[in-house]
């Protein structure tokens, strides 16, 4: 079973640059967007039931803002629009497919932006999450919390580590809350559990050149609870994904 992740940076934009016939070729059993930006109402039938998916969404209150959605070739036992938290569900960054064997919770982190305006907003969201993944975990489930986390976790995961310790991304608190989420309570980055090596990234700017020099960060995740991380059998980046200022990145399921 493949599941793979993507911040398409507007499903609309994307769409017109070969997204649907990437879709195709690669035909994943689950895939999660991020950052939509579009309201159901906003799309046809191409993005809504595309090569016999289903299709889930939470969009954001502000228009063309953010938004989440799930393809998935099978119907899900349930699907919930966000987390219970008023401020976090309003900007649509959240959306939870439980499948069989599995839960998917696919999250569109909250960027810290520029002279750090939005971190405290950043920190209550990643305190939201890990709290509502938790209990799920409780409960006895695998879960997949994937998406893009906004956040490059070591030095490893971005090209020039030195000059961004102050750039949002990469701040000390953002990396702390990461170091408890895979430390204290003992989650799975699945990419770094196959893949050690330096030089993989999932996002990178817009500005002439930075991608082909490869002068990125990876922003984007598929972690899984411990209980659950036996089943992954494979996780990667794909770089050669175009379309956005981000790739999308997978794991497979035994």
């Amino acid at each position: 079973m493949k599941i793979l992740s993507w911040n398409v940076n507007g499903i609309r934009s994307v769409g017109g640059k070969g997204f649907f016939d990437w879709l195709g070729e690669e035909s994943p059993d689950v895939l999660c967007l991020q950052e939509t930006k579009a309201n159901p109402s906003q799309l046809d039938e191409t993005h809504l039931a595309p090569l016999g998916y289903q299709t889930h969404w939470h969009s954001a209150e502000k228009p063309g803002y953010s938004g989440v959605a799930i393809y998935s070739k099978k119907k899900p036992k349930a699907v919930h629009q966000g987390i219970g938290v008023k401020d976090i569900d309003s900007e649509g960054r959240v959306l939870v497919a439980e499948f069989k064997d599995f839960t998917v919770v696919n999250t569109y982190f909250p960027n810290s932006q520029r002279e750090h305006a939005r971190l405290p907003y950043k920190l209550k969201f990643c305190a939201a999450i890990l709290k509502y993944c938790e209990q799920l975990r409780e409960d006895g489930q695998g879960v997949i919390l994937c998406g893009d986390y906004n956040i490059a976790h070591r030095e490893i995961d971005l090209k020039n580590p030195k000059t961004n310790v102050n750039n949002a991304g990469f701040l000390p608190q953002e990396r702390a809350w990461m170091d408890k989420f895979l430390g204290e309570y003992g989650w799975v980055d699945t990419f770094r559990k196959f893949t050690p090596d330096p030089g993989n990234y999932s996002w990178w700017s817009y500005r002439p050149g930075v991608r082909e020099k490869n002068i990125g960060w990876r922003l984007d995740y598929q972690c899984v609870n411990p209980e659950f991380a036996s089943a992954v059998k494979d996780a990667y980046i794909m770089p050669k994904v175009f379309g956005s200022d981000h790739c999308p990145v997978g794991i497979e399921l035994k």
